[in-house]
């Protein structure tokens, strides 16, 4: 029996680091946040998330690749303290069209060098960009990185992700974009949609007309039993007071007859 207890801990113990091991893993890659949503065609910002992989190193430098097959006119790197940023831009084989101008270049990267600063051992930063304008023509962006530590190790995030197959050991950062919004070109959708309510609600007979009597026949029941209830309680308190006074008067009268 005791064997047997002796057995199942050290199985429950390998199978618990295998977990943690595994865990602290699959968490420790360099990955891309969007910070609300990054719709096609739209604008977005994102967080680099960077976490250290080492104990014994600090990481220095950060540089991350974007992809010229769907370009980006417009990427700005908001400041991090202690960290400079260096943008770099690349012609394009095709113009890109962009609110009305020809466009020929765009940024192919971002690096970020440590200057006064470090992630450490058990740390992670986040280095946010502005991005824009998304593509159209894709459902998601590879944006291969390079992390860099001050003992001169190079870890490069730059593998791509197959439908079907294991995660890669160093996988790039994808960010997934979500369709286009009706306005992300600025065009104005609030006319469309009250229009089409309109026609909805006409369709079914009235339904908004229906909706709005309920309301008022709710606001006016409400407003009744609000005031049955106010006067019931000024009833309450006045023959609270006719008890007292006649509870004096009596009194007094007893007084008087004695």
């Amino acid at each position: 029996m005791t064997v047997s207890v002796s057995r199942i801990a050290v199985a429950g113990g390998v199978a618990l680091s295998s977990v943690v091991l595994l865990s602290g893993t699959a968490f420790a890659h360099v990955s891309v946040q969007p910070q609300g949503e990054a719709a096609k065609g739209g604008y977005a910002t994102v967080n680099i998330k960077v976490p250290n992989e080492r104990d014994n190193a600090s990481t220095v430098k950060l540089e991350v690749n974007f992809p010229l097959d769907h370009p980006l006119a417009s990427v700005m790197p908001q400041p991090v303290p202690g960290w400079k940023a260096e943008v770099t831009k690349s012609k394009l084989t095709k113009p890109l069209e962009l609110h009305g101008k020809k466009i020929n270049e765009a940024v192919s990267k971002v690096t970020w060098t440590a200057d006064g600063s470090k992630i450490g051992p058990g740390q992670f930063q986040q280095f946010p960009l502005s991005l824009g304008q998304l593509p159209e023509d894709t459902d998601e962006l590879v944006l291969k990185a390079i992390q860099t530590y001050d003992n001169k190790e190079v870890v490069r995030w730059i593998e791509e992700e197959k439908e079907g197959a294991d995660e890669p050991q160093n996988p790039a950062p994808v960010l997934k974009l979500s369709a286009a919004s009706a306005d992300h070109h600025g065009g104005g959708s609030g006319t469309a949609p009250t229009a089409t309510a309109t026609a909805s609600a006409d369709a079914k007979g009235g339904h908004d007309d229906t909706a709005a009597d309920h309301k008022e026949t709710a606001s006016a029941s409400s407003a009744t039993t609000d005031t049955t209830a106010r006067v019931l309680g000024v009833v309450g308190i006045l023959v609270g007071i006719a008890g007292v006074a006649f509870g004096v008067l009596a009194g007094r009268r007893r007084s008087t007859s004695a």
